[in-house]
């Protein structure tokens, strides 16, 4: 799977990890070009590049994602990460691979917005 991980989530432990799982990840901590982007710039970047956006801002990201259905705009899928602590590396790299396994193709992700916990979902 393609995905963008938001800068609060660890390029060097997680999207290391989804790399050798075997997804297409790029990770907005490890572009120092990104720094100052804007939460719609990133999830509209992610779009562009047919990306799922996975971020822990569940402050901002679930009221992006009710604007842009508002307005009609879709994105490649959207997932908020909620109730995990961002260094439980573990944890994080776990629900995120069951999530993406649960829905094997990207164009299962197009304009869904789904927060990832514990339970996996």
């Amino acid at each position: 799977m393609r995905v963008f991980l938001d800068a609060h989530i660890s390029g060097r432990r997680i999207a290391q990890a989804l790399r050798k799982a075997g997804h297409d990840v790029r990770a907005a901590d490890e572009e120092r070009g990104l720094d100052g982007a804007t939460d719609d710039e990133l999830l509209q970047l992610a779009t562009d590049e047919g990306r799922i956006m996975i971020t822990f801002n569940v402050a901002d990201f679930p009221d992006i994602a009710r604007r842009w259905a508002e307005s009609q705009r879709v994105h490649a899928g959207l997932a908020i990460v909620v109730g995990i602590d961002h260094g439980e590396y573990g944890t994080v790299i776990r629900v995120i691979n069951r999530c993406l396994a649960s829905r094997p193709g990207q164009i299962a992700w197009s304009d869904l917005t789904i927060f990832l916990s514990r339970s996996g979902r």
